[in-house]
């Protein structure tokens, strides 16, 4: 009876979060949501028993992957008000790609999973192991997924590093080659002072 109570208490909150995700007027802010969003989804694996996802849930998107998204967010200085001014034209598509959404969560809740996904999962053995259980999965059946995300989340990286480093009027560039070409002499003049006499 808790655990349900709980579940339906952190999964109003998660609802509540993705809401302020979508409708936040500021960037900063959908982020911050984002990240709440990310620890209320923990908890729902913590649940279900599932230790090892909910933490790395909170390690890598809200420790590592949010900030990195706010890193971008902050140096790209996006023109908000620009950007919201052809969004009705798009909200037509936004729809239906909803819809689409939703379809394909209902396939998934009420047709493929026969009937358990509205059954409270068995509390697992003592000795289980899920880290065990995952790694299992996911280095055999689903090995070259998990090396395609790797390669696109390493594509990510290389775009918000090459964002950030394009030329802008007024930003300052290094010059590597000039740097190591000087010498002690040209930097450092030194200078003999007399000591004081009393």
């Amino acid at each position: 009876m808790i655990p349900t109570i709980l579940f339906y208490a952190f999964a109003a909150v998660l609802l509540v979060a993705a809401i302020g995700v979508i409708t936040s007027r500021n960037p900063v802010y959908s982020a911050l949501y984002l990240v709440f969003a990310f620890v209320q989804s923990a908890v729902l694996w913590l649940l279900i028993e599932a230790e090892f996802l909910a933490i790395t849930l909170v390690l890598v998107y809200v420790g590592a992957v949010m900030v990195l998204f706010l890193f971008v967010v902050m140096m790209l200085d996006i023109n908000v008000e620009q950007l919201r001014q052809g969004f009705t034209k798009y909200l037509p598509l936004g729809v239906v790609v909803a819809l689409v959404v939703v379809i394909e969560i209902a396939n998934v809740v009420w047709f493929r999973s026969e009937g358990r996904a509205f059954v409270t999962p068995d509390p697992y053995p003592a000795g289980y192991s899920n880290t065990k259980e995952l790694g299992s999965v996911l280095y055999t059946d689903h090995v070259y997924a998990f090396e395609i995300a790797a390669v696109l989340l390493l594509l990510a990286i290389v775009a918000a590093i090459t964002l950030t480093m394009r030329r802008r009027p007024g930003l300052k560039q290094q010059d590597i080659a000039k740097q190591v070409a000087v010498s002690a002499k040209d930097r450092v003049r030194i200078v003999k002072v007399e000591s004081a006499k009393e």
